[in-house]
């Protein structure tokens, strides 16, 4: 496949499977960026050692699958660069860089954890973005989707920070869509993959409703708009 035909079938578009079985056939650095948050295998446990797996969907740790090194050959395969939230789990597998990204949460004394951090393939000094994200101030700012959604601000301010307009995003753990809804804001093109067709969907209905004004709840529920 080549870079025309993969653009042509991929580009802006949420796609259900697993990430390394659509990626296949890509070309090499067919994608600008990787913006990612993959699963740390680590069943969603809080900082009380409690398995909360998803406020969601109790039950349900598929999504939480850690992935194999294979899967990361293929991003710096595919991408020309690489962001990777929770690149401290991934230490074995991930080079040293000088560029490291700190989302510092503000939370100040409570026993959850003060910040995350990404990883990434850029020669530039760490950089580290604040914005409060605990319990209902969080949901004040964008409704919860997703048991480990980032915030689209954040996104965003990654894709501001290493990217330009009409780059393309790759996001092969794309979740509720966070990476694909920033790019789409701020004039990127995007791809994202997500092996739930659930989670899947949900990243369609809020790209949706940008274009629409609707709700994914009352997408959801069925409203399709005045002219639906």
């Amino acid at each position: 496949m080549n870079q025309k035909e993969f653009e042509k079938k991929y580009v802006n578009k949420i796609i259900h499977g697993k990430c390394r079985k659509v990626m296949k056939d890509w070309p090499d650095k067919c994608v600008d960026l990787v913006l990612t948050d993959p699963p740390y295998g680590i069943k969603y446990e809080n900082n009380f050692g409690v398995v909360e797996t998803s406020s969601f969907r109790k039950t349900d740790v598929a999504w939480d699958i850690k992935p194999s090194d294979k899967c990361f050959n293929a991003m710096f395969k595919l991408g020309k660069n690489q962001i990777i939230w929770g690149g401290n789990y991934f230490l074995n597998i991930l080079s040293a860089t000088r560029c490291m990204l700190v989302w510092d949460k503000l939370n100040g004394n409570n026993p959850y954890a003060d910040g995350e951090v990404a990883w990434t393939s850029f020669n530039s000094g760490v950089k580290i973005f604040r914005l409060l994200w605990l319990g209902s101030h969080a949901r004040r700012l964008e409704p919860a989707y997703h048991p480990t959604q980032k915030p689209l601000l954040l996104m965003k301010w990654c894709l501001e920070n290493f990217s330009k307009p009409n780059d393309l995003i790759l996001d092969p753990f794309c979740g509720s869509g966070s990476t694909c809804v920033a790019a789409k804001i701020l004039g990127r093109r995007y791809i994202g993959i997500d092996i739930s067709e659930e989670y899947c969907e949900i990243a369609r209905m809020r790209l949706k409703q940008m274009k629409t004004g609707i709700s994914v709840t009352l997408q959801k529920q069925g409203y399709k708009g005045l002219l639906g």
